[in-house]
């Protein structure tokens, strides 16, 4: 399995993703070796701890304990970083590297770097290295499928199916078309393009995604499976106990500040209701490109000292805004899926969603807007904060909607996607 992210190193739902996938293969009794960029080293130490081959430039990071974490394997790989070479000297000097290291001559030598991991300036590089040197382990471990997650890693595991000639499944969480809109970046959609045509099955986690890839490139859907994604099912009584203490009222948006995520919407909604209601909170918890041209709007708009922009979140400081906030709103303007309305949820938080998201196939109480329509969106917004018979109805009836997205039916539906290729 090809990812590249995984918790807690994580910019979105990708990794949280991957993580409940694996952890519920494991469950079916599947052998899982899930292959990185980089491992960060502070994975989850209760299922995995870090070792170091040392003969060759690549990383293990092998659980020890628990029987859904002890099939699950890790690897990082590290490439010797050469900037202003030809792309002929470039691949020759990974080959000698990749050569010498497997000798056993030299390990950990000096001008080995690691990968960053991130999705920075450096991508493009870390991809075309990250599908040279996944090739050495192509040839060398033995497994029954190549299962690759976004279009990252699509490079990658198609080396990896010519070279050992197994079914590949691709896994689309996102396209291009859900991340830039109308200004899509050809050489993203042709890497997407051709790793969805040279897959023997495609996964995508909602009919949504499944027709833009029908209508948009073109692909047989009786190649495609729709398996939903899922969450961790947990009571947190506590977390619900916390909200009533505030006179405050809490309005959050969790997600990347960027345009997929529609928080420009979230802002004009914001705008509108706090002409009618002053003891409200907005809370854009996230980080993106377009985080700061969405501050100076807040500042245009004169409404800086009611939103609060805290940053990129983890799982522990997501539970405590969930603790305080009384509606999450998901404005999307184009979105797969939607792991964070779920989690919501969970922790007892109506939701506000948009039409144009997955999730949305799956939840049923919950309020859905098109994205675009402000006035809606702000109006929803209002009802769920001053109507408590409206809020406890999208609670309770939302939590109950969980019932059956566990990862385990997941898991147990990509089994049965694996099962029909081998």
């Amino acid at each position: 399995m090809y990812g590249w992210e995984f918790p807690p190193q994580i910019t979105g739902g990708l990794g949280t993703a991957c993580y409940g996938i694996t952890k519920s293969l494991a469950k079916h009794n599947v052998d899982v070796l899930f292959v990185v960029p980089k491992a960060f080293g502070n994975e989850d130490k209760r299922f995995a701890t870090l070792q170091d081959a040392g003969e060759i430039p690549v990383k293990y990071l092998r659980s020890n304990a628990g029987v859904f974490w002890e099939k699950v394997l890790y690897k990082e790989i590290s490439a010797k970083l050469i900037p202003y070479t030809t792309p002929g000297e470039y691949s020759k000097k990974v080959e000698e590297s990749v050569l010498k290291s497997s000798s056993g001559k030299n390990p950990g030598e000096p001008g080995f770097l690691p990968f960053s991991g991130n999705y920075g300036n450096d991508l493009w590089n870390e991809i075309e290295r990250f599908s040279m040197l996944t090739a050495v382990l192509a040839k060398n471990e033995k497994y029954n499928i190549i299962h690759a997650h976004d279009w990252m890693t699509f490079p990658a595991a198609m080396e990896a199916k010519k070279i050992s000639r197994k079914p590949l499944v691709v896994h689309i969480h996102a396209t291009e078309f859900d991340r830039s809109g109308r200004s899509v970046n050809k050489d993203i959609f042709n890497i997407e393009k051709t790793g969805m045509d040279k897959a023997d099955k495609i996964i995508t986690v909602s009919n949504f995604t499944k027709n833009i890839l029908v209508n948009r490139y073109f692909i047989n859907p009786g190649k495609i499976e729709t398996i939903h994604n899922g969450v961790e099912k947990s009571s947190q009584p506590e977390l619900h106990a916390l909200k009533s203490i505030h006179d405050e009222r809490i309005v959050t948006f969790l997600g990347r500040i960027t345009y997929q995520k529609g928080p420009e919407y979230f802002i004009e909604a914001a705008y509108k209701i706090l002409k009618k209601k002053s003891n409200v909170r907005f809370v854009m918890a996230g980080s993106g490109d377009l985080k700061n041209s969405i501050v100076k709007h807040v500042e245009n708009l004169g409404i800086s000292a009611r939103v609060s922009f805290p940053g990129f979140l983890n799982g522990d400081e997501i539970k405590k805004l969930f603790a305080r906030t009384d509606v999450f709103v998901m404005p999307s303007v184009s979105e797969p899926f939607g792991i964070s309305p779920l989690e919501a949820l969970r922790s007892g938080v109506p939701v506000i969603i948009s039409k144009q998201s997955g999730v949305s196939e799956v939840i049923k109480h919950a309020i859905k807007v098109d994205h675009w329509d402000t006035d809606t969106l702000s109006d929803a917004i209002y009802g769920v904060l001053n109507y408590r018979t409206l809020s406890n109805l999208l609670k309770v009836k939302g939590n109950n909607d969980l019932n059956g997205l566990e990862w385990e039916k997941t898991g147990k539906h990509i089994l049965d996607v694996y099962k029909s290729l081998v």
